[in-house]
């Protein structure tokens, strides 16, 4: 399987501060989504650590299809916390 196949139907919800991207992860585990992995995300060119944004990468939804279906509701979600959603 290529990378590119691995991340088809994942989700990036990117947010500007740490704790609120844990928060929002732990909210959608809670709703079924999975993996709800948080991670760093050093923008490109980006010296200054403080600069970087929070990535909550979403692959499979509460009703087990990908996460891409769910792109509008966690584009909202990611809005509330001052960020965006993006489907890989």
């Amino acid at each position: 399987m290529t990378a590119e196949a691995d991340r088809s139907g994942v989700v990036l919800v990117t947010l500007p501060d740490r704790d609120d991207a844990e928060e929002l992860a732990e909210q959608l585990a809670d709703q079924g989504y999975e993996p709800c992995v948080v991670h760093r995300d050093m923008l490109s060119g980006e010296d200054d650590a403080d600069d970087a944004d929070w990535v909550i990468e979403v692959r499979t939804g509460p009703h087990g299809g990908p996460a891409t279906f769910d792109e509008p509701h966690l584009a909202l979600l990611a809005e509330d916390y001052g960020g965006f959603a993006a489907a890989e």
